[in-house]
């Protein structure tokens, strides 16, 4: 008999529930099979499953994929070893479901028929879970896009039998006891993008569990305790629940506020109880949500209570006599608020930081939660996968979900909802378009960015006249190294860190930046100077620091400050309080310490580059400089086009005359004067459909220019200075502030 031994790994997100095993080419040769056969797994229980094939990356590694469920009825874990062979099938003549025990399902008048259709042509042993999808105009009372598992109390013939049409399938509504397997619950597959932390979380919680010996052979302690840690919305507790239900360990939920009483001695009486229990169920697994919220620094909390609660985990904690078989998991979003002592090898050995997953674990959550759903062929979930920088999964899932609710708007006209039945034809119409994900795009934004709300300008490079010079700059400086790193890995140099935009009121900077932000894709956070500073000692700082760390956990992110004069202004030039000073010194910091923000560029603007203080433009913080200073003839000519583009102009209007005779006016000013224009043609006439160029002519004698030669003077010169060769002082140069007079 031809069989082979492989090691089990968890299935693709999309096989979960369908009972497929996912094979590697040479294994399909060896055993003779094509993909739609069946096997025989073989590991603590047999089982069997329909075969495909695996994906190239799977190729050449002897592993076999299969779900959790599949899993379950074999009685193994991921990473253990099964025996696989060809399967003689026979047809089944009878099959009957019933729950399991905990469940309580009611069946529709239909549900058979239902539950046939779905596991047709599918292996069934006598024994296994069966799971059954839950849909929309499904008979049973669970939300749509779970799997309900059914056990198969009885199959005729006994053995490997397949479900075909002529097989008689039979639904009992009471549940059947004596099976400790139950299959429902939530297994890897249901997890995405979190690869290397689920392996390590397996590492300390599966092995001590499943194989003690190998501890006892090294002669160390089993590890006690994990922290998982990271924003909010990451998966730390749904990896805390797969964990327990893969292990099949006793698990016990402390959930931080229930515990605290207001008696005496009642809380830490709770904590005991339940680590006792844990204790007499062994193996088992006591999972602690939101951590900081029982267990805070106890120098920081005035209450007793959570004093002595601490004090009560830490000695259940070091006091755990049969410690293997007894693992604490906790989580927590805010792990600086947690108190050190039980931050020490010994209670949470391991520290798993839980972050924002990156493009492929958004593709790996995105298939998850799109399932059971009726995608069209528009919709690439790689795209989509590129379009959420910054989502964690808890957006992933609302953002799925928003979509849902969009293509149900679609058809709602059609459905009379005082009817009970929705008639099938409609629901197996409906389909959620990629329409529906750009409109749910724009109302799910990125929680970790929700205080710092980022609405993402929809301007592009096509928006912003004129600057050609400018605009190349901040290209190179932002868009290459966020879209092409390869560039700069290639010729062996750093990219820049930041880039300064100088120059008169109006010409476009914060334009520039948010054309940036857009046309990267990535996150922007705009920082405007004077709302940062407060009155309170280490407030301005503070927000400074948030504000990069936000920037960190959500990169790529464009950081613009506003108006940097007055958020970095030169140090030593005030009298009484020195918040200036202290931002200053803070923004430094960040920016020098930019060495691990990976993809976040920081852009400053200002119209008064010489008060900036003179540290933050040195290279390595704000590296380059870029003047952003009046347009040229054709870029005023571009810039009249983009503010005219939707007005009615007459045809005597000529723009490039406009152009020619605004010497001196920058983007604002032109945006006056086609505003400007509009009013005077509507002033001589309400009914006017047309704007022509006397209209032009008179709102030039409106709106002056913003650049003078004083102006443009002082921009020149300080544009010399920021050259290098420029060697005259501080001092010198702040005598020449020409025009701000």
């Amino acid at each position: 008999m031809n069989e082979v031994q492989l090691e089990v790994a968890k299935a693709y997100p999309n096989d979960s529930g369908r009972g497929i095993a996912r094979l590697d080419p040479d294994t399909l040769l060896h055993l003779k099979l094509s993909p739609g056969d069946i096997i025989e797994i073989e590991g603590g229980e047999t089982t069997a499953a329909k075969v495909w094939r695996a994906d190239r990356q799977d190729w050449n590694t002897d592993t076999v994929r299969i779900d959790g469920f599949t899993r379950q009825n074999a009685d193994v874990g991921i990473g253990e070893r099964v025996t696989i062979r060809k399967a003689e099938a026979k047809k089944a003549e009878k099959l009957v479901l019933a729950p399991p025990e905990e469940a309580s399902v009611q069946f529709g008048s239909d549900a058979a028929g239902m539950v046939k259709r779905q596991i047709l042509k599918r292996p069934v042993v006598e024994r296994d879970i069966v799971p059954v999808m839950s849909s929309t105009n499904h008979p049973f009372m669970r939300s749509p896009g779970q799997a309900i598992p059914l056990i198969a109390v009885e199959t005729e013939p006994e053995g490997v039998c397949l479900i075909t049409e002529d097989t008689d399938v039979e639904l009992r509504e009471e549940p059947i006891s004596g099976f400790e397997k139950t299959g429902g619950g939530i297994t890897y597959e249901d997890i995405g993008g979190l690869q290397g932390e689920i392996q390590r979380v397996r590492e300390m919680v599966e092995l001590p569990m499943k194989h003690p010996q190998i501890f006892k052979k090294l002669g160390i302690e089993p590890p006690q305790g994990v922290l998982l840690h990271g924003p909010p919305g990451t998966g730390k507790t749904l990896l805390a629940k797969a964990v327990a239900n893969e292990t099949s360990a006793s698990f016990f939920s402390i959930a931080g506020p229930e515990i605290i009483s207001k008696y005496y001695g009642e809380s830490e009486q709770q904590l005991r109880e339940i680590f006792e229990d844990a204790n007499e169920d062994a193996p088992s697994i006591i999972f602690i949500d939101e951590l900081d919220s029982i267990a805070p620094k106890r120098e920081d909390v005035t209450g007793e209570v959570e004093r002595r609660v601490v004090a009560q985990l830490l000695t259940m904690m070091d006091g755990l006599e049969t410690r293997g078989q007894v693992i604490v998991i906790a989580a927590t979003n805010r792990v600086d608020s947690v108190d050190p002592a039980l931050r020490r090898p010994g209670r949470f050995d391991r520290e798993i930081e839980i972050g924002v997953p990156d493009e492929g674990g958004r593709k790996e959550i995105l298939q998850i939660h799109t399932r059971g759903m009726p995608l069209s062929d528009d919709v690439s979930l790689d795209m989509l996968a590129d379009e959420t920088h910054g989502f964690v999964g808890a957006d992933i899932e609302s953002l799925t979900k928003e979509a849902a609710m969009k293509a149900l708007r679609r058809y709602l006209p059609e459905i009379d909802l005082d009817e009970e039945d929705i008639p099938p034809s409609l629901i197996d119409r409906m389909i959620v378009k990629r329409a529906d994900f750009n409109g749910a795009l724009g109302e799910v934004e990125p929680s970790a960015m929700r205080e710092v709300l980022v609405e993402l300008p929809k301007i592009s490079w096509d928006d912003v006249g004129g600057l050609e010079g400018a605009k190349q700059q901040v290209k190179e400086s932002v868009e290459w190294p966020l879209r092409e790193r390869e560039r700069f890995e290639r010729m062996g140099i750093e990219p820049p860190k930041g880039v300064l935009l100088y120059g008169p009121p109006g010409t476009g900077k914060t334009l520039i930046a948010k054309a940036v932000a857009n046309e990267t894709n990535a996150n922007f956070i705009s920082v405007r100077g004077p709302q940062l500073l407060s009155k309170w000692v280490g407030e301005s700082e503070k927000a400074i620091r948030q504000t990069f760390r936000k920037a960190r956990q959500v990169s790529p992110t464009v950081v613009f400050f506003d108006e940097l004069d007055s958020l970095a202004p030169s140090r030593g030039q005030e009298m009484g309080n020195n918040v200036s000073e202290r931002v200053v010194n803070q923004l430094l910091t960040e920016l020098d310490g930019l060495e691990e923000m990976g993809d976040v560029m920081v852009i400053g603007a200002t119209n008064r580059p010489d008060m900036i203080d003179p540290a933050l433009i040195r290279s390595g913080r704000f590296d380059r400089l870029v003047l952003v200073g009046e347009p040229t003839e054709e870029g005023r000519e571009e810039i009249l086009k983009i503010h005219t583009g939707t007005s009615p102009l007459a045809p005597d209007v000529s723009l490039r005359e406009i152009a020619e005779i605004t010497e001196g006016y920058v983007g604002s000013d032109l945006e006056s004067i086609a505003r400007e224009a509009a009013i005077e043609a509507l002033r001589e006439d309400t009914e006017a459909d047309e704007i022509e160029m006397r209209h032009f002519r008179k709102a030039l004698e409106a709106v002056r220019p913003t650049i003078t030669d004083d102006l443009m003077d002082y921009y020149e010169r300080m544009q010399d200075q920021f050259k290098g060769g420029g060697r005259e002082s501080f001092a010198e140069r702040r005598d020449g502030r020409i025009g701000f007079q």
